[in-house]
């Protein structure tokens, strides 16, 4: 039996208020053989992490039938002890943690996430923790790159090299290298959407990608990919229900609407977007949609603001567009994925404030307000 210190979020009361995170002691079990003890050394905070103190759209807590967890998916962690039937890792190892392999079918794509809904697991919100040694990869040895990068790259980056592949596959399946020799990406989202645009640009693409900050525009310039204000359309996220029934919200919205799809035509010289990265969801997919090209694909591994996403059957069919779904990425996907990150550098800039394990609450509260900093934000544990 071990015993660590950990951020615990207890179980709603029905009411859908959101949670908080207390710190505790917690317990846990000894190490089976295919099991590792870990020592978080950085964290990077999720959007699921958010989602799961929000209770939105589900208790997380209740979903797993537990009074309290602890969460936490993606970070770098130290190996401190193997179970006996464990040979992919080292004691002593720094390793990238992903949290989508521990629960997988059985051709290696996740069905449940370590840190996050599957039960009985202890995130990296603790001092200490343990999970199936199938969730950790080592960090390249030697490496350029910097531990928090390594720790940011473990989620984002991961998602977002799983949903390019079959993002640009599928595109490739319609429309060949001479059809469409660098294809229009553009995106909407956080980290992941970041991630993946940069991994187009490397691929040749021509990339764009919306925000509506000036820390993140400046971000994605560095970055190499254009950077569109999506302030210049203040009423894009479209609310539905408002949009049926108030005349005048319906006028801004679809002049919002217009403005953005005329820069859509303008840089894209009439054609439109061959592959649009949706991460945002239901506000945004009525523009996203009529964005797209013909033979295009919309791709997206998450539902930032909204998990229904209603579409036009016939108009889809009739313009032979691919709807991609994924989520996370697939246990092979990691050798290549961190091969391609050591040797060309796709991995993040980490900036902005880098939060300590006592500051780890008010982490929770810049993220969920949209005050954090970075897409990436960064939190401690332990020392390296």
């Amino acid at each position: 039996m071990y015993a660590t210190e950990a951020w615990v979020l207890y179980r709603g009361d029905g009411s859908k208020r959101p949670g908080e995170l207390r710190l505790e002691t917690i317990a846990f079990p000894a190490l089976t053989d295919d099991e590792v003890l870990i020592e978080p050394i950085y964290g990077c905070w999720e959007a699921n992490m958010s989602h799961a103190i929000e209770r939105r759209p589900v208790d997380v807590c209740a979903a797993r039938g537990e009074d309290k967890i602890v969460l936490g998916n993606g970070g770098l962690v130290r190996v401190l002890r193997c179970g006996a039937a464990v040979r992919n890792v080292r004691e002593g190892e720094l390793c990238v943690f992903l949290g989508a392999l521990g629960f997988v079918d059985s051709f290696g794509y996740p069905e449940q996430v370590h840190g996050y809904d599957a039960p009985h697991t202890i995130g990296l919100l603790a001092r200490r923790s343990k999970a199936r040694a199938t969730t950790l990869y080592p960090v390249p040895q030697p490496t350029r790159f910097a531990h928090q990068q390594w720790a940011a790259f473990s989620v984002r980056y991961m998602t977002a090299w799983s949903n390019w592949n079959t993002a640009y596959g599928c595109f490739r399946t319609q429309m060949s290298a001479a059809d469409v020799p660098a294809p229009q990406v553009w995106g909407w989202g956080g980290g992941s959407t970041f991630a993946e645009l940069d991994l187009a640009r490397r691929h040749g693409c021509e990339v764009a990608m919306l925000s509506g900050s000036d820390a993140h525009l400046a971000y994605i310039r560095d970055a190499g990919i254009r950077a569109l204000d999506r302030r210049q359309f203040p009423e894009l996220l479209v609310d539905e229900q408002r949009y049926a029934s108030d005349p005048a919200y319906k006028r801004r919205y679809r002049a919002s609407e217009d403005a953005f799809l005329g820069l859509v035509r303008e840089l894209t010289d009439g054609h439109g977007v061959a592959i649009f990265l949706d991460y945002i969801g239901s506000p945004v997919v009525r523009a996203t949609l009529k964005a797209i090209r013909r033979q295009g694909v919309i791709a997206t591994a998450g539902w930032k603001a909204g998990t229904l996403t209603p579409t036009h059957r016939a108009i889809e069919c009739i313009h032979r567009r691919i709807h991609v779904h994924t989520h996370a990425f697939r246990s092979s996907d990691a050798p290549a994925a961190t091969a391609y990150a050591e040797h060309h550098g796709w991995l993040p800039r980490v900036t902005g404030r880098q939060y300590t394990w006592d500051e780890i609450p008010r982490l929770a509260g810049d993220f969920a307000a949209g005050r954090a900093e970075s897409y990436f934000p960064i939190f401690r544990v332990n020392p390296v």
